[in-house]
């Protein structure tokens, strides 16, 4: 299949930017020389550019794919002028992720951090959001500093929006739930925002096996949050502690169930006492069973798994989902 022909200039700057391998050089040793020239971040930007015109997303992914791999190899003066000059939020945003390649390439550690002085410091909020989305899925939740503790407090709920979505899938993609220290970023995050629906974004989708001790006062911290949907989150996130945090959490969590009024916090109530215990939780649920008649079915399905003796969570959800759904 022939290429489209707006593919060819933006092949040209790739080509033209990157290093041509040795036995690639010998073969074309015949040919008449070419004289090397450092690659143009104008000229490749005004070709990315002219692309974005395209209707094709597979095509502007391409485009942005192309600038990133270019990174390491384009001048950095040139790239950082561009990115601190550019208006556009969506070739801001390419940039800002060219910048960030070259610090997750190890060609230049300081050029994350330009970014993130612009995501905090640019005045126009759609560049902002846009700053913080090309740090996604990178290393900038532990090489920034509190840049996400002050994204999260941003006036833009955008801004906001798109700090919490980062933190999510860095966690999920970068991390795998795995280090703790990016864990502890992310409820320090939730915990420094203002926004309820941020806090509660970050934390129900936080594995939490691997935090602190701190960290885990912290979601504590939060059950008093006046905020339904937060006090959920934290519930959830309370769940999944390491076994150092068991106990207190444990203890946190049944002694809050009777004063809670929200069914929807009682619910993950339930769920995060069973998380902790496991058939050690049997008795405690079966004390809870009636303070809230609403939920007997809940707790009893809780109880009707747990005494089945499964080892693995995951396991125990899929068999409480299959029982409640069972006719």
């Amino acid at each position: 299949m022939s290429r489209p022909s707006s593919f060819r200039p933006l092949l040209l700057a790739l080509t033209l930017c990157l290093p041509l391998a040795p036995e690639a050089a010998r073969a074309a040793a015949p040919a008449p020389a070419l004289q090397g020239e450092t690659c143009s971040v104008e000229g490749l930007m005004d070709s990315i550019r002219r692309g974005l015109h395209s209707k094709s997303e597979a095509y502007k992914r391409y485009m942005r794919t192309l600038l990133r791999e270019s990174a390491v190899t384009l001048p950095d003066g040139e790239l950082r002028a561009a990115f601190a000059r550019e208006r556009d939020p969506v070739m801001a945003e390419h940039l800002a992720a060219a910048l960030v390649a070259r610090t997750e390439r190890g060609a230049d550690p300081s050029a994350i951090q330009a970014v993130a002085r612009r995501a905090l410091e640019e005045p126009d909020p759609a560049v902002r959001a846009a700053t913080v989305r090309a740090m996604r899925r990178t290393s900038a939740l532990e090489n920034t500093g509190d840049m996400y503790e002050r994204l999260v407090r941003d006036s833009s709920p955008e801004v906001r929006q798109e700090a919490a979505a980062n933190i999510v899938e860095d966690i999920r993609e970068v991390y795998s739930s795995y280090h703790g220290p990016a864990s502890d970023a992310a409820v320090s995050a939730a915990a420094a925002s203002t926004d309820p629906k941020v806090t509660a974004k970050i934390l129900g989708n936080l594995d939490t096996r691997k935090i602190s001790a701190g960290s885990a006062s912290k979601l504590q911290s939060l059950l008093r949050s006046d905020e339904a949907e937060v006090r959920q989150a934290a519930v959830t996130a309370l769940g999944g502690v390491p076994a150092e945090q068991v106990a207190s959490s444990r203890e946190t969590l049944l002694g809050m169930y009777r004063d809670e009024r929200d069914p929807g916090v009682r619910k993950a109530l339930l769920q995060s006492i069973a998380q902790l215990g496991f058939s050690s939780a049997v008795p405690e649920l079966q004390r809870l069973r009636n303070v809230d008649p609403s939920l007997t079915p809940e707790v009893d399905a809780w109880i009707r798994v747990l005494g089945m003796g499964l080892q693995e969570w995951s396991l125990i959800l899929r068999e409480k989902q299959r029982l409640q759904q069972a006719p």
